[in-house]
């Protein structure tokens, strides 16, 4: 026999409640705990990927700085050329070092790394419980 909800006494229905309730926040838990750790893989192989190509990039920098520095030496006159070539080119690099950094870290917000997919489906529970609720 079927028992009708209507039938069921107040008591039992907010035990429904409470024991629903308590499932879906552990399946949200679930859902933000699998969201995070999917997250965190893919920053580890990007953070990898960035460290080895920052170290090939670098010595390759310092390279082509050092040819530069000498090509500002021949211009500059052969008093102040071993001193002022660095000088400028060192200058220079840490302008374009800094701008960089200051654009890379303003994309580095907590927003980027906020489980979304959790927080919207958070966000319909909740519309759907306060439906639910009226």
């Amino acid at each position: 026999m079927m028992i009708d909800k209507s039938d069921k006494s107040l008591a039992a229905l907010l035990s429904d409640l409470t024991r629903d309730m308590v499932d879906l926040v552990r399946q949200e838990i679930a859902l933000a705990r699998a969201e995070m750790s999917t997250k965190i893989g893919s920053a580890q192989a990007a953070l990898t990927s960035v460290a080895i190509g920052a170290a090939i990039l670098l010595a390759g920098l310092f390279i082509i700085l050092l040819a530069v520095v000498k090509g500002v030496e021949m211009i500059l006159p052969p008093s102040v050329a071993p001193w002022l070539a660095p000088l400028i080119v060192g200058a220079v690099v840490v302008v374009i070092g800094y701008v960089m950094l200051k654009g890379g870290s303003s994309k580095l917000t907590a927003e980027n790394l906020m489980p979304n997919k959790t927080m919207d489906s958070l966000k319909r529970d909740k519309i759907v419980a306060q439906e639910k609720m009226q």
